[in-house]
């Protein structure tokens, strides 16, 4: 099981990417929270079978159909278990 935290910088906001972001991780079996982030970014939470979590940074690499990913930082945590499914956050 694997949790990743990740930054995504690009044209990401105001293209439905949290949407996205939630419709795939659902499909995929992956939980967490995804938000928007006062600077731009988009900031995300993975939690789930290695499989799944890997999908889940393949497609943040590609991202939603208006959107345009320019960077994506990923980082590694301690797998938790605390996500009952996934959610889009509010914006910090």
């Amino acid at each position: 099981m694997l949790r990743k935290r990740v930054y995504i910088s690009g044209k990401v906001q105001g293209v439905a990417f949290r949407v996205y972001t939630r419709e795939t991780a659902v499909k995929l079996g992956v939980t967490g929270w995804v938000r928007n982030l006062k600077d731009g970014r988009v900031e995300a939470v993975f939690e789930g079978e290695d499989e799944a979590v890997e999908q889940m940074l393949s497609w943040c690499r590609e991202g939603s159909p208006h959107s345009r990913v320019e960077k994506i930082e990923v980082i590694d945590e301690p797998y938790r278990g605390e996500f009952p499914g996934f959610t889009i956050a509010a914006t910090v």
